[in-house]
């Protein structure tokens, strides 16, 4: 069976697919299942781990309600990924002027374009969309300095923590450009906004709740569709950032390699998300934080850590996960204890052969301080399978 572990505290099971789970992020997981409004189970994909407002890796079916910690504030953070005609024997042996070329078309940190770089059409699309949110919730204007300045030469950047942009090779010694990031300062502003005013709404109506980051917006209620419309629009914003980065990496690596094609089409995926879906006989408003949709046949992308393997997916549409699978190895330690557990001497030994920076500043995002991606895909074979696995030649981190 793939279910390692099946809990049964709350008001419906929660499947868990990895028996390598902490006990904090198993008492986040039943304080979900006890929600009245989560349908028929919760799912904990491989790499599942604890979270802020609600569990990395988790799935959760809502009915009429959404709960906006669970979404997160990196909403539609998702990755991105295509082939190029280029092979390994093409790359040159010095790695370094790539990984540099990358970082100076792509702003990572808190850093930004100077304007905005993408289609006008695109930008009228989105401002329209912003616009709508912003006269219904003027504080989230507030809350961000230049707000429209900001998100547009945002468009396009990487921003820090987790993200990444890689080239990689596969099993064949193909060449693949990869890269996660997602909404950037604005959707950071947006799911703040609304996970505090969902906070305010449930104290207002006096709603007992397992614990105060699950606060909800049901539906009909003042706040649910402006929610709904405000999530959807920062997902959007998320995909298009990722578009536009990868057209600039493209557009970089062009003045090396003039004439490469694209052989495998782009695969575009959110991992931190909520969208509407039939499960065991309902509609519901299906949650994916940390975890991507795996429907039969669809397509995905399983990051690894910055010196481990990451692997394209071919979904299986398994009923019981949700039809979904892992987004990524997962953490097996915070951020604080990793800076306290390694130092640069360990980043640079278990990054040996990937051009990347080996500095300081990356300790927290040291492949130990992850989990075994190998492990991780044992654990959901039956979730997914693998169509091609890519290691890490150059990584350029947030």
């Amino acid at each position: 069976m793939p279910v390692k572990m099946v809990l049964e505290k709350g008001n419906v099971p929660v499947n868990i697919y990895t028996d390598d789970i902490e006990s904090s992020a198993l008492d986040q997981l039943i304080q979900i299942s006890r929600l009245p409004f989560v349908h028929h189970h919760v799912a904990a994909m491989p790499d599942v781990h604890l979270g802020i407002g609600a569990t990395v890796g988790s799935v959760i079916p809502t009915k009429s309600a959404i709960i906006p910690a669970a979404v997160g504030v990196d909403i539609g953070c998702g990755m991105n990924a295509l082939r190029l005609s280029l092979t390994a024997s093409q790359l040159p042996d010095n790695l370094k002027p790539l990984r540099l070329a990358i970082e100076a078309a792509i702003p990572v940190g808190f850093n930004h374009h100077k304007r905005a770089s993408v289609a006008s059409s695109t930008l009228k699309q989105l401002n329209q969309g912003i616009d709508t949110i912003l006269s219904k919730h003027p504080a989230i204007g507030k809350m961000m300095k230049r707000i429209h300045d900001t998100w547009t030469c945002q468009l396009g950047s990487l921003g820090g923590g987790n993200h990444f942009i890689e080239l990689c090779l596969d099993e064949n010694q193909d060449v693949w450009v990869m890269l996660h990031s997602g909404s950037r300062g604005v959707g950071n502003t947006i799911g703040t906004y609304f996970i505090d005013l969902a906070k305010k709404d449930m104290e207002n109506l006096q709603v007992q709740l397992p614990h105060r980051d699950l606060a909800y917006f049901p539906e009909g209620a003042a706040h649910f569709d402006d929610y709904v419309e405000a999530v959807h629009w920062a997902q959007d914003y998320a995909m298009e950032n990722r578009r536009e980065m990868m057209r600039l990496i493209l557009e970089a690596l062009r003045k090396v390699f003039p004439y490469f094609e694209i052989t495998k089409e782009a695969i575009n995926c959110h991992h931190n998300y909520v969208s509407i879906e039939e499960h065991f006989g309902a509609q519901v408003y299906l949650t994916r934080k940390g975890a991507i949709s795996a429907q039969a046949g669809q397509l995905g992308i399983i990051p690894g850590s910055m010196g481990a393997k990451s692997y394209i997916v071919r979904g299986k549409g398994n009923a019981d996960s949700f039809c979904s699978c892992s987004h990524g190895a997962g953490r097996r330690m915070s951020r604080s204890a990793a800076k306290r557990h390694f130092n640069t001497e360990d980043v640079a030994h278990q990054t040996q052969g990937v051009e990347c920076r080996k500095d300081s500043g990356i300790i927290d995002e040291i492949p130990g301080a992850y989990k075994d991606i190998d492990v991780v895909m044992e654990n959901q074979h039956d979730l997914v399978e693998v169509i091609h696995t890519l290691k890490q030649v150059v990584c350029v981190k947030g």
